[in-house]
């Protein structure tokens, strides 16, 4: 992951959509305590920094230092660099402690992890037997009819570009193997849907669709995404002026999940 990102860190903190905070009391309110949440994945430290209204201590970890360079510094919230093939004694020494953590979040990540090696990971420092592991995406953005045709032409067409993880953010998630406990008061474990808005004028807009890793693949094999024919479109379906703002909506989808119990394993 890190190095899809890697020449655009700058532009990803700036364009990403910030999660709704209805979302993060939903998690808190599945966590008994509050003392240590690990926010995995964390790239400029959009979650951690929700998490750390809610939690006494945050951590965020990240494969990208240029990444984790643009995440907002808090006094409650540390920020470690840790390499994808860390072991788990790694994790005990570097992110925390065994049964020491609340809560495992991993927002807008979660697809691009070992999965089966990520939950004995979380497995290991959650606290037994509430600690609880919640990772969510957003998917594509939603402006206005005329917009949405043009951006869905688009993206359909910027398939090839993609890993083949990005399938399961367009599958929202409902379909990975998460085995996990449904958590508190829930008879099932997701997705549940939130949603979160962003202003943009079109030029927002189109750095966001520059901030894809597709975008990026693309440009390095030649392909140019966003032509002048494309960007024209756009324009047309944005209507007024450039720098007229709309307001996007962003999908948001959460599996959650509580520590299941060795017996249930």
């Amino acid at each position: 992951m890190a190095n899809l990102f890697l020449n655009q860190a700058k532009q990803y903190a700036a364009t990403r959509p910030v999660y709704p905070l209805e979302l993060f009391e939903f998690i808190a309110s599945k966590t008994p305590r509050h003392e240590l949440a690990w926010d995995v994945g964390t790239g400029s430290g959009q979650a951690a920094a929700s998490l750390a209204k809610l939690y006494k201590n945050v951590v965020g970890t990240d494969t990208s230092a240029q990444q984790l360079s643009y995440a907002p510094r808090l006094p409650n919230t540390r920020y470690v660099h840790t390499p994808p093939d860390l072991p788990l004694e790694g994790i005990h020494a570097d992110v925390a402690q065994p049964g020491s953590v609340d809560v495992v979040t991993v927002a807008q990540a979660f697809h691009w992890l070992d999965l089966p090696r990520f939950y004995a990971q979380a497995r290991s420092v959650l606290r037994a037997p509430h600690g609880v592991l919640a990772a969510w995406c957003y998917t594509e953005p939603r402006v206005g009819a005329a917009v949405d045709e043009v951006f869905w032409r688009l993206y359909h067409g910027s398939q090839p570009h993609w890993a083949p993880n990005r399938k399961l953010v367009d599958d929202e998630y409902r379909n990975v193997d998460f085995p996990f406990d449904p958590v508190d008061g829930e008879t099932h474990t997701g997705p549940f849907e939130f949603s979160t808005e962003r202003r943009m004028d079109l030029d927002d807009y189109l750095s966001y669709i520059t901030s894809w890793s597709a975008y990026q693949t693309a440009k390095e094999k030649g392909v140019e995404m966003l032509d002048e024919e494309t960007i024209k479109e756009f324009a047309q379906a944005w209507g007024g002026q450039r720098d007229e703002v709309k307001t996007v909506r962003y999908p948001v989808f959460l599996r959650i999940g509580k520590v299941r119990q060795e017996s249930d394993a």
